[in-house]
């Protein structure tokens, strides 16, 4: 499988006949993104891979490398013959203090509302068990138990509804060199 690291990728940018796929959700491409990419979820590409050219070399980008080397493999399957997964990701993109562009009073960063959204749902629990009833702390052994999965998976189902959310699909985009 093609790989380039985010230098490879700056170079290639602006050449004729390439696409650049953002695999993120909605709430991380809004915090930040190259100008120009094309946003298509991991989850949606099965559904939207016909709004890419197939004649183009199509480079594959996310947070890091892993969710876009599993869209390189799916958009392989899906017919695809040049696909370059971008090592490395956004966050490598900013390490090197290549310019992005995000949305104007962007949400939060979805792993920070996860942590805020798990923290709020154990201290309700844990108040609700000594106010109101015992049993309530099963609230809080849940949420537990499902931070626990996510880390031990790298799957956060929380993670996931709440890139669903309405504030997590907001645009308006600003540009910003580092």
């Amino acid at each position: 499988m093609s790989e380039c690291t985010v230098l490879g990728l700056k170079e290639e940018l602006g050449k004729e006949n390439i696409t650049l796929v953002d695999v993120r959700e909605h709430v991380e491409f809004a915090g930040g993104r190259i100008s120009g990419a094309k946003l298509l979820p991991l989850d949606e590409i099965e559904k939207r891979h016909q709004e890419i050219d197939h004649t183009h070399t199509v480079y594959v980008m996310c947070r890091s490398g892993r969710r876009s080397g599993e869209a390189q493999k799916r958009l392989k399957a899906l017919g695809f013959t040049n696909v370059v997964n971008v090592k490395g990701g956004f966050e490598d993109w900013k390490k090197e203090n290549l310019p992005f562009e995000k949305d104007e009073n962007a949400p939060w960063a979805l792993e920070r509302q996860v942590r805020f959204v798990a923290g709020l749902l154990v201290l309700t629990g844990v108040l609700l068990s000594v106010f109101v009833h015992p049993y309530f702390v099963a609230l809080a052994g849940f949420v537990g138990a499902g931070l626990t999965f996510a880390g031990a998976t790298d799957w956060c189902g929380m993670g996931m509804l709440l890139a669903k959310m309405p504030w997590n699909r907001r645009q308006s985009a600003v540009s910003c060199e580092q």
